[in-house]
């Protein structure tokens, strides 16, 4: 009489019946998820989803009220909620079921595919598969123009280096009928996104964000949000990120350090701010690496040998600071060849004269003895980030 009965599982309860040990209360597990889709409120709902039920010695006759009749809120939640597990119903059997239209675009696709594609039936040719790809790219960005029915849009432009170092051009169209991301929104979205799936925001037990204030923020952030309704789902940080942060708070309060990646940074800037300085490094790294092979002090095969590049540190990319130390000692003497070319053959007096203050710094005892030191330490913390 004072406390949840087991069997109540057993009965007519069990499709619905929900119980928290952590509140000591029942729940109606379909009206919580549904019960806004009809409008639906009342002192009996309200029971069941948000102020919970406790009343065990007047437990039969308030579960039976909660069912009500056979077009009460709680039946019509119940059937929602079974139509939602019923897999007939489910979203992947709705895109299963494509319409005709859907179909018969696809066939038109497949022709335009096979049309295309040179008579030789070589399927697998890398050829025949970028003819089929490009094929398929237009037709997608055809459909995407038509969908966008003349409305207004954005244009968002970005460039980025491929592995030649060229730079290529990326334009992505948006529609403007965007509404504003906020954390509630986001939160929302999450939710509902959740409960499509049968899923309750109360078996959250881990967040990760980044670090945007809609997202990490201790007032109204989504992380604080969604803590606020379910205490178990911790939020923690990327802990290789973490990492990472520390060791460059850290390292830049050592002049010797901040001033070593300084200098790498210069070197970086002044390799790789064109393309001829880029392919000089990479002409000497290949000419050193003949020479190499020529006196069996190195080995071939798949996998070996890959050129490297020049990667400049970033204070949020974990790993970066290692490989750019190991890469500097890697090609060491080809940067070196690269400043010499420039001291002699430089644009201007400016060019020049930076160009030989570089050689010099990285040329003495201080700088090689800190890059030695560096990589030994950035080595242990790879590993640690590694295992993050």
């Amino acid at each position: 009489m004072r406390q949840f009965n087991l069997e109540w599982f057993n009965t007519s309860y069990s499709g619905w019946l929900e119980y928290s040990v952590k509140v000591d209360a029942a729940f109606c597990l379909c009206c919580y998820l549904f019960k806004n889709e009809h409008g639906g409120h009342g002192k009996v709902g309200d029971s069941f989803t948000k102020s919970s039920f406790r009343a065990w010695n007047k437990a039969t006759e308030r579960l039976n009220a909660h069912i009500g009749e056979v077009n009460s809120l709680h039946n019509r939640c119940f059937m929602m909620m079974r139509d939602l597990i019923n897999q007939e119903q489910s979203i992947l059997t709705s895109f299963d079921k494509q319409s005709e239209k859907i179909k018969n675009r696809d066939d038109e696709v497949k022709k335009i595919v096979l049309q295309s594609a040179p008579q030789n039936n070589m399927m697998i040719a890398p050829n025949i598969q970028k003819e089929i790809v490009n094929a398929c790219a237009k037709e997608i960005i055809k459909a995407i123009v038509e969908d966008l029915n003349e409305d207004y849009f954005r244009i968002l432009v970005d460039e980025s280096k491929d592995v030649s170092h060229k730079e290529q051009m990326a334009l992505v169209l948006r529609i403007v009928h965007v509404k504003k991301t906020t954390s509630s929104s986001l939160q929302k979205a999450i939710y509902d996104l959740l409960l499509e799936h049968s899923l309750s925001p109360s078996q959250i037990r881990g967040q990760g964000y980044d670090g945007a204030s809609n997202m990490q923020g201790e007032i109204n952030g989504l992380k604080t949000l969604i803590l606020k309704d379910n205490s178990s789902a911790y939020c923690i940080h990327c802990f290789a990120h973490q990492l990472q942060l520390t060791l460059v708070a850290v390292a830049k309060k050592y002049c010797d350090v901040d001033q070593f990646f300084d200098i790498v940074a210069n070197v970086l800037n002044i390799v790789g701010s064109s393309f001829k300085r880029r392919n000089m490094l990479r002409e000497d790294q290949a000419k050193k690496l003949e020479e190499l092979q020529v006196l069996g002090e190195v080995h071939t095969g798949s996998g070996l040998n890959q050129e490297l590049g020049l990667q400049r540190p970033g204070d949020t990319r974990w790993g970066s600071h290692f490989k750019t130390v190991r890469n500097f000692i890697t090609l060491f003497s080809s940067i070196i060849n690269v400043l010499e070319f420039l001291v002699s053959e430089g644009a201007n007096y400016l060019e020049r004269s930076v160009a030989k203050s570089l050689v010099n710094d990285i040329r003495s005892f201080e700088f090689v003895h800190m890059m030695h030191l560096m990589l030994k330490l950035l080595a242990i913390t790879n590993d640690l980030n590694i295992d993050l």
